[in-house]
């Protein structure tokens, strides 16, 4: 294990070119590293999650990583960035460097729509290192109270701003990955895939589609608890119940245009599919109205 890790602008004695720079140009690795964010939808002043991923990790494993976020502050802000499954290999409880430099170390700067993210280890056991695919870190956020339905962000995964070495003079531009080699350092190629958050509509404004059974949300054929379910699931967590959601069961226009049974100039609808919808369900369900 190597216990003399420099803080300042560089991962010392191995010479690893990977987190706040080297100290010299590294030994290119010729394989290639897949990272990628995941999308989201939040409403206004609403909470949202991303999850930044890793695919094709080398057998060799990473050993040291640095990155960057970059966003549309004046639509989200990032809270908080937690290490994923896959960053979580202990190697802090066995690296002597930990307490100067820690293993996972995030820099949010909101001000600025910029947050970087550095995990690297100066433990030489591999078995430490990042040597599989997932998640390697979860970006929490909030949702501007200002933004508009439609409004959206793109989460780019970028370079960290800094030198390309210590003493180079020139401007970083690429993600860092890789692993120390004797005195060498050797980086992998670095390729990003950006996600989005984005404020969902409530409403759906296809004027084709048309409603089919007043309250039926879940489009079965029939009106039940179910609906009042997939209406409060929808609103809840629309990144996986929302038009547009990742579950299957995620609620359709044509559902939502089921949906909409109270509020509205008419006490029908027409303002949109809320809480007061799947109320209204459970209320005719309990027979305490009568018609959708």
């Amino acid at each position: 294990m190597k216990t003399n890790k420099v803080i300042v602008g560089a991962i010392a004695a191995s010479m690893l070119s990977l987190s706040l720079g080297s100290l010299a140009p590294a030994v290119a690795a010729g394989e290639t590293v897949q990272i990628s964010a995941s999308s989201a939808e939040a409403k206004a002043g609403e909470q949202f999650e991303v999850k930044v991923s890793l695919a094709d990790v080398p057998k060799t494993g990473i050993q040291g990583l640095d990155f960057a976020v970059t966003y549309n502050n004046k639509i989200v802000t990032i809270d908080k960035i937690t290490v994923g499954e896959i960053a979580d290999t202990k190697a802090a409880s066995n690296d002597q460097t930990s307490s100067l430099l820690p293993t996972f170390d995030v820099s949010i700067q909101n001000s600025e729509g910029y947050s970087s993210v550095i995990w690297s280890t100066a433990v030489e056991d591999s078995s430490y290192w990042i040597n599989k695919d997932g998640v390697v870190c979860t970006i929490q956020g909030t949702v501007s109270s200002s933004a508009k339905e439609g409004d959206s962000s793109e989460i780019t995964l970028t370079g960290v701003k800094r030198e390309t070495f210590v003493g180079s003079g020139e401007t970083n531009s690429v993600i860092n990955a890789g692993y120390s080699d004797g005195d060498k350092a050797v980086k992998y190629t670095v390729k990003a895939t950006a996600g989005k958050v984005t404020v969902p509509s409530d409403k759906n404004d296809d004027p084709d589609v048309k409603v089919t059974l007043r309250g039926d949300a879940n489009c079965d054929g029939s009106v039940s608890l179910a609906d009042a379910i997939i209406i409060m699931q929808s609103i809840a967590n629309p990144s996986a119940f929302g038009l547009t959601g990742t579950n299957e069961k995620h609620i359709t226009a044509e559902g939502q245009a089921n949906a909409d049974v109270v509020g509205g100039t008419s006490g029908k609808g027409g303002d949109g599919v809320t809480n007061l919808d799947a109320l209204q369900i459970q209320k005719f369900m309990l027979n305490l109205v009568t018609e959708l």
